[in-house]
């Protein structure tokens, strides 16, 4: 099981080191850095049996995750790709130009990936997000639009190219801060590169057992 780990800044990468049969790259900030970075890296430097979009995220309101605290996407929802109407927000499976061959904006992670993974770690949608939330209006709005329980700017990205490319994909986030009123926010940056590192080398083990 070879495994291929894009983060979005050194920082990440330097965090889950160098793990046996894995490569791990920092793809830059952003959907389209995240997704022209994973796939390049399948085309040339392949192949992967994996690839798992991995690093830090901010909690969204309405659940009980600390800072600290990681969360396996079960899904990874775009946040902005469709049309603000009158009556309200439309993704483009409603305008009749799907994304890709999912549900909506819902990119799906890989279930027998997420199966495999250690059950004590909490599941749920994770936000990919083009602005974050810095404000209590904005945070509940990527809440209530998503179903999310964290926001960060890649995962649906990488899961979507490599789902283009036939490869299996997880996004594993890290809680570093709390979302909501920027002056408000808590946030521990340290602890949460912490907790990435010790899961995700739990994780890629979990898969060569």
């Amino acid at each position: 099981m070879r495994a291929l780990i894009i983060t979005a800044v050194q920082a990440e990468a330097e965090a889950i080191g160098q793990l046996s049969d894995t490569t791990v790259v920092a793809g830059g900030v952003g959907r389209t850095n995240a997704a022209a970075s994973t796939t390049r890296c399948l085309l040339e430097d392949g192949p992967f049996s994996m690839v798992i979009s991995a690093g830090i995220a901010g909690i969204l309101p309405g659940n009980d995750l600390e800072v600290g605290d990681v969360l396996l996407a079960n899904e990874c929802v775009y946040m902005e790709e469709g049309i603000e109407t009158p009556e309200g927000f439309q993704d483009l499976d409603a305008m009749g130009f799907p994304l890709g061959e999912f549900r909506g904006n819902h990119v799906p992670v890989d279930g027998p990936l997420l199966e495999k993974c250690p059950a004590h770690l909490p599941r749920g949608p994770i936000a990919t997000v083009a602005t974050c939330s810095g404000t209590d209006e904005l945070a509940s709005l990527v809440e209530k639009r998503t179903g999310a329980m964290a926001e960060a700017m890649e995962g649906a990205a990488v899961l979507h190219a490599a789902g283009l490319l036939g490869v299996p994909g997880l996004e594993i986030r890290s809680m570093s801060n709390f979302t909501g009123h920027r002056s408000a926010q808590q946030w521990d940056i340290p602890k949460a590169l912490e907790s990435l590192r010790n899961t995700v080398e739990a994780i890629v083990s979990s898969f060569k057992d």
